[in-house]
């Protein structure tokens, strides 16, 4: 009998879960938290489906996570801007996009978030790169191996898996958490 193919996939992406980073996701929803009681910004950027679920995250904070607070999170995803972007890709080149962007707005402890399925988006580790070296702190999104990104940033999820769909499969599995743990955290009575 020939096994299904919705019943592998979630078969492997169950796998996958069952080794999920748990510490270092509530390490990133204390950096979070963080930014937000210490009004710093939080910065968003990853390419393809990775900018796809950067533009999400940056949604379900912003919005989410303090829909009904007076005070709100200071999320900017730096691939949500694409005139910015296409000029910067245009004058100087497509890895510099969101490092440029950084060069406007960082301070230090602000956040960085880098969302690369293989870690090795030469755009987002320099943007990495620049954050760290001006005191931001930073995160990485990951799967594969963790590629460059993961070697460099102060917290890493990495998705331990050589297959892009359940990589970012598990990147917004871990965005709606981060929402959900972030409203409970701010919801709670003091």
């Amino acid at each position: 009998m020939k096994t299904k193919f919705s019943l592998d996939y979630l078969e492997r992406l169950k796998d996958l879960l069952d080794t999920f980073p748990h510490d270092q996701f509530e390490e990133i929803g204390k950096i979070l938290l963080s930014a937000y009681h210490n009004e710093k910004h939080v910065f968003i950027m990853g390419n393809g489906g990775s900018g796809s679920t950067a533009s999400h995250f940056a949604c379900d904070i912003n919005k989410g996570s303090c829909f009904n607070l007076e005070k709100k999170f200071k999320v900017i995803c730096l691939n949500d801007n694409v005139p910015t972007m296409l000029a910067y890709a245009n004058d100087l080149s497509y890895s510099k996009v969101f490092v440029e962007q950084l060069k406007n707005f960082l301070q230090s402890d602000d956040v960085v978030i880098g969302i690369s399925g293989s870690g090795n988006s030469e755009n987002v580790v320099q943007a990495i790169s620049y954050a760290k070296e001006n005191g931001a702190r930073t995160v990485g999104l990951t799967g594969f191996d963790g590629g460059r990104l993961s070697k460099i940033v102060d917290v890493r999820l990495v998705a331990g898996i050589n297959d892009m769909q359940k990589v970012e499969d598990v990147h917004m599995i871990v965005v709606h958490m981060l929402m959900q743990y972030l409203c409970k955290a701010l919801q709670a009575p003091r």
